[in-house]
């Protein structure tokens, strides 16, 4: 056999066997209404791999999206631009079937009916990226061994 086919077919090999695994989570509405913490989030989130849909301050923009875009995972304030709250983002996502993960400076009690998770302010870029992973992999089904500091994951 040529040396360097059986080098290729080794590398190959080892990519398949420790090669990285498709996420579910992929594409990311952020409904943040601070300025400062949605660009960082946004900019975040790219350099991390994951397309940002849209990033929104209000409830009614993030319904929009909720109904015409195809979503992995809805990141939401509770206290946003104008009428409505992150609850209402969280309902209508929920209602499509889209997941959710509060990340607000205090988790709501109706976050386990509409939210897979809450991250709580304030968090590392470190912390969002842990906790990101962390539900994808219990959206895969999969224990979460040591969530992240300020992470609550929902059943």
């Amino acid at each position: 056999m040529n040396r360097s086919l059986s080098k290729k077919r080794g590398r190959a090999g080892f990519l398949m066997i420790f090669g990285k695994r498709k996420r579910m989570i992929e594409r990311i509405l952020v409904v943040e209404d601070e300025p400062l913490v949605a660009f960082d989030n946004e900019h975040f989130l790219r350099d991390a791999g994951y397309e940002v849909v849209a990033t929104v301050d209000n409830v009614a923009d993030a319904l929009a999206y909720i109904g015409s875009e195809d979503i992995s995972l809805v990141l939401t304030d509770m206290r946003l631009s104008g009428d409505g709250s992150g609850l209402d983002v969280a309902r209508a996502a929920r209602d499509r079937g889209l997941p959710v993960m509060f990340v607000t400076g205090s988790c709501p009690q109706e976050a386990p009916a509409v939210a897979v998770a809450c991250l709580t302010k304030p968090y590392s870029p470190r912390d969002l990226r842990a906790a990101i992973e962390a539900v994808d992999a219990r959206l895969r089904g999969k224990d979460v061994p040591r969530p992240p500091t300020g992470l609550v994951l929902f059943d």
